[in-house]
């Protein structure tokens, strides 16, 4: 894996630490519901229609440096990035997965963009590899341009995944981050309150795939998929809560159905965690990470021929 200082261009210069969470204010939306929006948004952009959701997957690509919005270049790879995010969800995804108000830092000796794991408790980048290095994986994820594609790239990224939403909260996660803000653009757009919304299982059926809805879907595993809607059907669901907040162990723990195989004790032990897990962007990627190492385990366990 590429590391910072090497000739990865993307990482030669280090950067002060973003103070993330941009100016809103209080409106009402077409449905007569509050919502926070970016200060001065009007016209079309009440409901960000005249805002690609592609720009939304490149909003916080400078992350990756550790800078702020305001220190932020506004192109990378050709296509620009840094740009507003409609409708105030960039601010609503934000207060997921962390605390409202000035950040402080909340691991001492780590002022790094480089995320930290809860599964091993190491600098995420000490983990796995990033073929081609960590700067061209992000310039062909920033580069796609369709939609539904790009969501699906996000979702499968693995180089996004080794960076934090912000330095001083180093267990966040810039991946989840952006799935989360695109989830809520998406939803906002179609026209749900924040209050409105659930998190929903999507089980996998048989031996086939999870539904993976375009946009809102923020999780896929091989057994089940998560996803933030206004429109759970029959689907297991719990509901967001009235207002965004650091709220993931509550909707968690009040899901009908649990999707993790809790009968056995890797199960147990995970869903344990993500019940105390308060950050959204940290739950999510937990889940990914430990499902990933949990699956190595279970193959290394039927390799050695070993039957618990």
């Amino acid at each position: 894996m590429t590391e910072p200082g090497s000739s990865d261009k993307w990482y030669d210069q280090p950067q002060s630490p973003s103070t993330e969470v941009r100016p809103t204010v209080e409106r009402l939306t077409d449905g007569g519901d509050a919502s926070s929006s970016p200060a001065g948004e009007s016209g079309r952009s009440k409901r960000g229609e005249d805002v690609s959701i592609v720009s939304v997957y490149r909003h916080d690509v400078h992350k990756s440096r550790g800078r702020s919005h305001e220190n932020a270049v506004a192109e990378f790879a050709g296509v620009p990035v840094n740009e507003p995010v409609p409708l105030g969800a960039d601010g609503d995804a934000a207060l997921l997965s962390r605390p409202r108000g000035e950040p402080e830092q909340s691991v001492k000796n780590h002022s790094s963009p480089f995320r930290l794991s809860l599964v091993t408790g190491e600098t995420a980048t000490k983990v796995g590899r990033i073929d081609d290095g960590i700067g061209s994986a992000l310039a062909d994820l920033v580069q796609v341009e369709d939609p539904v594609e790009m969501h699906a790239a996000w979702l499968d990224s693995a180089v996004v995944s080794i960076f934090n939403e912000s330095v001083y909260y180093p267990y966040t996660s810039l991946k989840f981050h952006t799935l989360l803000t695109a989830a809520l653009v998406d939803n906002y757009r179609s026209g749900y309150g924040f209050d409105e919304l659930y998190l929903v299982v999507d089980q996998a059926e048989g031996e086939g795939d999870p539904q993976v809805v375009p946009h809102r879907t923020v999780v896929v595993l091989p057994s089940f998929a998560l996803r933030i809607t206004g429109e759970p059907g029959e689907r297991p669901g719990a509901r967001l809560g009235a207002a965004p907040a650091q709220s993931w162990a509550d909707v968690w723990t009040r899901l009908p159905e649990q999707p993790l195989a809790v009968e056995e004790r890797m199960g147990r032990v995970i869903d344990a965690q993500l019940r105390r897990i308060r950050s959204w962007s940290t739950a999510l990627q937990f889940i990914e990470e430990s499902i990933g190492w949990w699956r190595v385990l279970q193959r290394s366990s039927r390799l050695r021929g070993d039957e618990r």
